[in-house]
């Protein structure tokens, strides 16, 4: 379907890629890898034609549709959901032409183009745009106001919407969770996992790859290559590459060693609760990741502690918010050295809102805080990119940290998070998001806290950055409470979750995954409970708690079924990917595996039967749950 033959590409004298070969094939998801700078994205720009190959041929058929995500958003005063719909061009042609030709008095030419609206679906595009914001975390009274009034990062969910509106054949999406929260890129995961067409996809989010990719096209020492798999089963082979190589089999070793060295402490310590089990099963995958990124640019270290307090920090029935109107209420929260806690919760819930309250932003207006006298504090926030001086450099960040400190000692620190030669003396100005972030990071990690505050500290890094952090934050002596919508960080750091949500903050029991479906639980019964409008008598709370559990009840088996439905599909997903894998391997099909290439062949036919009956199953159960609702 797309066909890249012998292509080089370049940037003014630099070569990103050449001599590169592959075929893009229909309804594949292919996941865009690479170092930042590679040319992932001139690899889109020649897609949609503002490249063209220094060599080489790209063609792909005529009259494909191809979507992709605006990086500018108008500041206009179109209805947010009209500036959704635009993203169906079709739809919107039909829609003028139907306009001129009732100008026209143009009966039979009407007739023709409603018979075209309705084959196009263009009867339920309102609907279509309103679950798109619904799904992406905008509210219903947003739908109509003007595009003008958002903030850059909903504008950026308006575009990544108007995208998502479009029927296209192929779809590409360059960083699409970078201004999404954890909740939108859970739905985003499953939108794109159903999507019919082809995907191409850039992202550092390690766990959003693996669940939706089938491919990886990996850009590396100037060339493309395919590999067909999840990202994961992309890092297993790049591995075995490079550990042919000696230095990096011994730097493998080591990193491979220290990993076992946590597992094994971590299982030592609660094998018991469902969360550690959880846990455990991501870093039993560690080693593989590991050998991956041998030849990483990254590598730093939290020093050892010298004091831990404990506890490092008490809040007991705390209230918190802004002014007199409270987000959160009766939080009791216990923090004592070791602990690793994550935030999860809907957008708006609160949770940045605790964070700031926990690095002492922000007071509370009832209850207790107490902070250990001890406590050293290292708070991570996106504001704080902004408040960098950008006509400084790296050193000189860190020269105002500790004036003390040698210049050589500095260099040297710096360099494990790549600020290296020059760039360690360059004004920070023209950085990018990911470097100023790295930068913010280093001067967090040199400062040594004994608690660390995390506010989406992944945001802007790519998959070695957010490794090596990783790394660094399961070796950390202190206390972690972090909020991220990377899954794989949550899972390979934390191992206590809170909930944060319905207006408090508290232990939730269950894992990442229980997670997503108690967010469909959550949706579910919002639509069947719609926000009272201004004619209905209020309810008091112990009816509201008997009404609400009314309707759980009446849910409760179709969201069972659901929930069911839900882990049949991920299990023949996994499967799929698995064969996939196993094919990959060019061995395979050597004369002497000839029964074994049979087996595994009748295994993936079988496999992809059963998925495709899985999500026609799912399918009709949400199309009951709708039908409930409605």
């Amino acid at each position: 379907m797309l066909n890249f033959k012998n292509i080089s590409l370049r940037r003014g004298t630099r070569v990103l890629f050449a001599n590169t070969s592959f075929t893009l094939h229909k309804g594949q998801k292919v996941g865009i890898t690479g170092a930042n700078g590679v040319g992932k994205s001139s690899f889109f720009a020649l897609i949609r034609n503002e490249l063209h190959p220094d060599a080489g041929d790209f063609t792909m058929p005529p009259q494909l549709e191809v979507a992709h995500v605006a990086q500018e958003t108008p500041a206009v005063d179109q209805a947010a959901i009209e500036y959704i719909i635009d993203g169906d061009q079709e739809l919107r042609k039909i829609q003028q032409a139907i306009n001129t030709a009732e100008q026209n008095n143009d009966g039979i030419k009407q007739a023709d183009l409603l018979s075209k609206m309705d084959i196009i679906g263009g009867y339920t595009a309102t609907a279509r745009a309103a679950r798109l914001m619904n799904g992406l975390g905008f509210k219903q009274p947003q739908e109509q106001l003007s595009v003008s009034s958002f903030s850059g990062g909903w504008r950026m969910r308006l575009n990544l919407a108007q995208a998502l509106m479009c029927r296209s054949d192929v779809l590409l999406l360059d960083e699409p969770t970078n201004h999404l929260d954890l909740d939108a890129v859970i739905w985003l995961q499953e939108w794109l996992c159903r999507y019919p067409g082809t995907l191409l996809l850039i992202s550092h989010d390690r766990e959003f790859l693996d669940t939706i990719t089938g491919h990886i096209v990996h850009i590396e020492n100037q060339v493309g290559i395919i590999y067909t798999g999840n990202y994961t089963a992309f890092e297993k082979i790049r591995a075995e590459k490079l550990a042919l190589q000696q230095s990096s089999y011994e730097k493998q070793q080591r990193e491979i060693a220290h990993i076992q060295s946590f597992i094994t402490r971590f299982r030592a310590q609660a094998t018991k609760a469902k969360q550690a089990q959880s846990r455990i099963k991501s870093l039993q995958r560690m080693e593989l990741i590991a050998q991956a990124h041998v030849d990483s640019p990254f590598h730093f270290s939290f020093p050892a502690l010298e004091k831990l307090p404990n506890p490092m920090l008490k809040l007991e029935n705390v209230s918190i918010g802004y002014g007199d109107s409270n987000i959160l209420n009766n939080i009791d929260l216990f923090i004592s050295p070791g602990d690793q806690i994550g935030l999860l919760g809907p957008n708006g819930a609160g949770k940045s809102t605790l964070i700031k309250v926990l690095a002492g932003e922000l007071g509370i207006n009832a209850g207790e805080i107490q902070f250990a006298d001890t406590l050293k504090l290292g708070y991570f926030a996106q504001h704080q990119l902004e408040q960098l001086h950008l006509d400084e450099s790296p050193l000189w960040h860190l020269q105002k940290i500790n004036p003390k400190a040698t210049e050589k000692e500095l260099r040297n620190f710096l360099g494990g998070f790549n600020f290296k030669d020059d760039k360690t003396f360059d004004p920070i100005a023209p950085f990018s998001g990911g470097e100023k972030a790295r930068l913010v990071l280093a001067m967090l990690v040199y400062q040594n806290p004994n608690l660390l505050l995390l506010d989406e500290p992944t945001n802007h890094l790519d998959l070695e950055m957010r490794h090596a952090l990783s790394i660094a934050l399961q070796d950390y002596q202190g206390a972690i409470i972090i909020v991220s919508h990377d899954r794989h960080m949550l899972r390979s750091v934390t191992d206590q979750l809170y909930l944060v949500a319905n207006g408090t903050a508290s232990p939730f029991d269950g894992d990442l995954d229980d997670y997503r479906l108690w967010l469909n639980e959550q949706k579910l019964l919002a639509n069947e409970n719609p926000c009272d409008n201004n004619d209905t008598p209020s309810i008091n709370k112990k009816e509201q708690r008997k009404l609400d559990a009314e309707r759980r009840k009446k849910l409760k088996p179709l969201y069972d079924a659901l929930k069911k439905a839900d882990r049949t599909l991920e299990k023949y997903h996994q499967q799929q990917k698995e064969l996939e894998g196993q094919l990959a391997d060019t061995s395979l099909y050597d004369a002497a595996n000839k029964a074994r290439l049979k087996q595994v062949l009748q295994e993936k036919s079988q496999v992809d039967i059963a998925l495709e009956e899985a999500e026609i199953e799912w399918m009709e159960i949400s199309e009951q749950l709708e039908a409930k609702e409605s």
